[in-house]
């Protein structure tokens, strides 16, 4: 049985302009990435720019990752979140608008870099809150998948589902509280390492 490469491979595939290893590194992270930088822009074309701005600089200039100074993964999306902020700040110039507020909630966003300890309980909790989903009814699920690993808005929800922006509102309200009770019910903040 084959193994996907790792980081550091397909990474020197892209200092050798091997595009098949680009590509396999934009389909690993581009999710995430896009993720981040939704959360900063708040608008998916400025996310999906950022997107692409952060993996053009890989493939121009793939010697900018050093692996020495962290895994790959940390990385891209320290450098997804810094051309978010970076963007953010350039449209409130533009509308000679202070964003101070909106910048501070980007910094405070994504810890770019967490220590090994934040990093084993970031994953038990990704843990629960995967098991949690599963408990959810499939309308609940979906609207939360869609709001949160979509990044879709309430409006775009309801657009993509056919169903009226007040429904929307209305499973989403309920799955958020669900979720929350089964998160509790299972004490998922108290007992992980």
């Amino acid at each position: 049985m084959a193994t996907d490469p790792t980081d550091w491979e397909l990474i020197e595939g892209v200092r050798a302009r091997d595009r098949a290893a680009m590509a396999a590194l934009y389909d690993r992270y581009a999710r995430s990435v896009y993720s981040v930088a939704l959360a900063v822009v708040r608008d998916p074309r400025g996310a999906e720019d950022v997107v692409q701005d952060a993996f053009l600089t890989i493939w121009r200039r793939p010697d900018t990752y050093q692996p020495d100074r962290g895994a790959f993964g940390p990385w891209i999306l320290r450098v997804a979140r810094n051309r978010a902020i970076d963007l953010v700040r350039r449209r409130a110039h533009e509308r000679h608008e202070p964003d101070d507020e909106l910048l501070g909630f980007a910094e405070r966003l994504v810890d770019p870099d967490p220590s090994p300890d934040e990093q084993i309980w970031s994953r038990a909790v990704a843990v629960r809150v995967r098991a949690a989903l599963g408990d959810l009814t499939d309308v609940q699920r979906e609207v939360i998948e869609l709001a949160y690993f979509g990044g879709l808005t309430q409006s775009e929800m309801a657009a993509r589902l056919d169903i009226p922006l007040g429904t929307v509102k209305t499973r989403v309200r309920t799955a958020l509280r669900r979720l929350a009770q089964i998160l509790e019910d299972a004490e998922v903040w108290t007992d992980l390492p």
